[in-house]
């Protein structure tokens, strides 16, 4: 008889300004134990580094995917979360026969059962392994950015709308890793303020 094979599926990524939308799947061995795993967000930067690469060495098998800026623009930020988690499904090695959901929606035409969990970072296990893959996947876009835009300030914020951001954008522009529809970028680029 085959092994039940359950999928955690989470994203990271959804609120910043800038970058790509990623999503991580991860299947983990039955009886899998990993001390102070939990929800990504309640994890120092440090931790979900050890994790991921534990998670990485431990899973039966794990995927990240992503979806571009340029994707987010064409589909909006929730359909290109959705596409982010199908691509991270679907690039697994092992073929789960359930996967569970962080949040309250499941990607359509997945192909395979889905359950929607909210919270379920903190409540399922291999969500938990998700989280943190797919946070440290989206973390590691941010200081490659850093090193190209050093004056945007993306080690620190990664990305999201703080005040510093918000200033870099004011006085160097608008870059096009920037994503074009979230609001105060909109307002810039109505005034025609590109990265130069």
């Amino acid at each position: 008889m085959q092994p039940i094979l359950s999928a955690g599926v989470d994203e990271a990524g959804r609120g910043p300004l800038v970058g790509s939308v990623f999503a991580a799947a991860v299947i983990l061995p039955a009886d899998y134990h990993l001390p102070g795993l939990t929800d990504s967000k309640k994890l120092s930067e440090k931790k979900r580094d050890i994790l991921a690469e534990q998670i990485k060495q431990q899973a039966l098998a794990w995927a990240v995917a992503s979806a571009s800026v340029a994707e987010i623009h064409e589909l909006n930020i929730l359909h290109a979360t959705m596409l982010a988690m199908k691509r991270a499904v679907a690039a697994l090695s092992l073929t789960p026969s359930k996967v569970w959901i962080d949040g309250n929606r499941v990607p359509e035409n997945l192909g395979i059962a889905a359950e929607a969990v909210v919270k379920g970072d903190s409540k399922i296990m291999e969500i938990s392994a998700a989280s943190v893959l797919a946070k440290t996947a989206r973390d590691a876009e941010m200081y490659a950015l850093d090193k190209r835009y050093p004056q945007y300030g993306f080690a620190q914020h990664k990305g999201y709308g703080t005040a510093k951001h918000l200033a870099a954008l004011q006085q160097f522009g608008v870059l096009p890793e920037h994503r074009q529809d979230f609001a105060p970028v909109r307002a810039l680029l109505a005034q025609g303020r590109l990265f130069e």
